[in-house]
């Protein structure tokens, strides 16, 4: 009897055995298998509008969700995010976005994306509390699922473990995400640089980043800003240093610092220095007062109590014992610093003992502006110092080539930035040995098949820009833009003119107004010619008996157009108007 039941429970042993073996046979085998597809929806060929979808079968998750600033000729556009069709045409694959670090490059777009498709939020503690501030802005906190990551931690999405690796940037929280998918592990890096002696928090985890490669990551999509410049990114601290050596120097003057204001870190060693030098802090500029606001509710920032007072309290003391900490280092013409240098801040008059320091460097686009506002503040007598008062917050060539040499990727995606930065990237991928064939040059809107065996791009999805104006998204497109820029360099005149009835007498007019053309008052000859021109040609349509007013309008509209080039070489939108009674 016993030893029937000893066999029995040997054979037990030995199926659960089998069953075990047969199992993990099936996940070695299903590890590796199938191709993920990653598919760019912005951040390339472009700085700004960061968002990659990476999908495998019925799993889809999307890194980042950012925007970009409109270009100067998007004449009253404020901002530009990205086309999610793709997303709302899959919305049932999609199990949440995933989110690098907080800048507006990476986190802006959520609120207009998130009404379109409600999906939850991963990020880090920093991040998730900026993206809230932004939803509760647009009465969305409620409606929105977030999550809180801690670096080091993964979660699970559909079949994909995803897991947040800190890193350093120019905003505390950052991360890469490690995509592991059954086809194989992705590595996106978001923003980073290697800052040995961060201002605030740990280094990167280099060695997670060295673990993984020791594993085997199929792909790297590594950041590109930098790519271009030689060398290592400074450290953040090596500001600090130069901010004291600044503070000790004008000591008898009020002192203004210009930086992003999502720049926590450079805040903080400016608050450092005030407080080592006996200063009061005063925070100006909304993003500005928003971010450090938060900052310091969650302990990213260490401010010594009595150091901040109000921007009302400023008269209460001298100007040698005050520190401004504003935004506008980009030269924005609605920010503070802009406003106080062209004498339109309600609060702030630029003195000229005041120092200005610039800790920022111009994005790509902004250096006009910049030079306008630093011009503005130097006729006011102001001393405006950016020299050594800035560190990038992206990695130069030998960060790259390290997080290369850690990662070991079988195949490189170059991303985030202009097509020259990509490029950049791509020569440096080659230079740590990666196969000119497995390095592929993305446009967004690309679909990129990765398996063990290939890399391909297998078609395209639509991918583009959505245009922000006010509260209307993508009411604006290429048509309205082309109006905007026509009126902006041409000008636009109305022809009006008033018809009878069934009979199509002419009643009243036609009057000419004119905007943006000439100024009337001095072309009363032009005008009279142009009104003269208007008429020969209503009433040669009124004598051939054309009764269609879109034919009439037409008419008038060459017939002016042809004068008025031929007069003045010039071309304005005509807009003939009739009215009828």
């Amino acid at each position: 009897m016993r030893q029937e039941k000893n066999e029995t429970k040997n054979e037990s042993k030995q199926e659960l055995q089998t069953t075990r073996a047969a199992k993990s046979e099936r996940v070695a085998k299903s590890k590796n298998s199938g191709s993920v597809k990653v598919i760019p929806l912005g951040g390339l060929g472009q700085i700004g509008m960061n968002m990659t979808v990476i999908e495998y079968e019925d799993t889809m998750i999307v890194i980042d969700c950012g925007l970009a600033f409109p270009s100067e000729d998007m004449l009253g556009i404020d901002l530009v995010i990205p086309d999610i069709t793709y997303l709302k045409n899959n919305i049932d694959k999609l199990k949440g976005f995933v989110i690098t670090h907080g800048h507006e490059d990476h986190i802006g777009a959520l609120p207009y994306v998130l009404r379109e498709i409600n999906a939850p939020v991963y990020g880090t503690k920093l991040t998730i509390a900026l993206i809230e501030n932004k939803l509760k802005e647009h009465n969305m906190l409620k409606t929105t699922k977030r999550k809180v990551v801690k670096h080091g931690q993964s979660i699970n999405l559909g079949c994909f473990r995803i897991e947040f690796i800190k890193t350093n940037h120019s905003i505390a929280d950052a991360c890469a995400i490690a995509v592991f998918t059954p086809a194989g592990t992705i590595l996106h890096t978001g923003d980073f640089k290697i800052d040995y002696t961060p201002v605030f928090g740990e280094p990167a985890d280099l060695q997670r980043f060295a673990e993984l490669g020791k594993k085997g990551v199929l792909a790297m999509m590594c950041e590109s800003t930098n790519a271009m410049r030689p060398g290592f990114t400074m450290s953040e601290r090596t500001v600090g240093k130069t901010f004291d050596a600044i503070f000790a120097e004008h000591k008898n003057n009020r002192i203004i610092v210009a930086t992003f204001a999502s720049n926590v870190d450079r805040v903080q060693q400016v608050i450092n220095s005030a407080y080592k030098y006996g200063r009061k802090v005063v925070i100006e500029g909304r993003s500005m007062v928003n971010v450090i606001g938060t900052a310091s509710e969650l302990g990213y920032i260490d401010i010594p109590e009595g150091t901040l007072i109000d921007i009302e309290h400023l008269r209460n003391y001298a100007p040698e014992q005050t520190v401004l900490i504003t935004t506008g280092s980009q030269g924005e013409s609605l920010a503070a610093l802009s406003r106080m240098a062209s004498s339109l801040h309600k609060k702030v008059t630029i003195m000229p003992n005041d120092v200005v320091i610039l800790s920022s460097t111009p994005i790509p686009g902004n250096e006009k502006a910049v030079a306008r506002v630093v011009n503005e503040l130097s006729m006011k007598g102001a001393e405006v110092i950016s020299q050594d008062t800035h560190v990038s917050g992206h990695a130069c060539q030998e960060e790259i080539k390290l997080m290369y040499s850690l990662i070991h990727p079988k195949y490189a995606l170059p991303v985030h930035g202009e097509y020259r930065h990509l490029m950049a990237q791509k020569g440096i991928a080659e230079s740590m040995g990666i196969p000119k064939e497995n390095i592929l040059i993305m446009a967004a809107g690309d679909v990129v098949e990765l398996s063990e065996e290939s890399i391909r791009q297998t078609g395209r999805v639509q991918a583009g820009s959505v245009l922000v104006d006010g509260l209307g998204v993508g009411d604006v497109g290429n048509i309205v833009l082309r109006d905007r820029q026509n009126l902006a360099q041409n000008g636009i005149i109305v022809v009006v003119l008033t018809l009878e009835r069934y009979t199509n007498q002419l009643l009243a007019g036609p009057d000419i107004v004119s905007r943006g053309f000439v100024y009337v008052r001095e072309a009363e000859s032009l005008m009279d010619e142009a009104k003269a021109v208007v008429d020969n040609a209503l009433y040669d349509c009124l004598d051939r008996h054309v009764s269609d007013w879109s034919k009439i309008k037409n008419v008038i509209r060459d017939s002016l157009s042809e004068f008025l080039w031929k007069k003045m070489k010039r071309n304005p939108m005509i807009l003939p108007i009739i009215m009828e009674v």
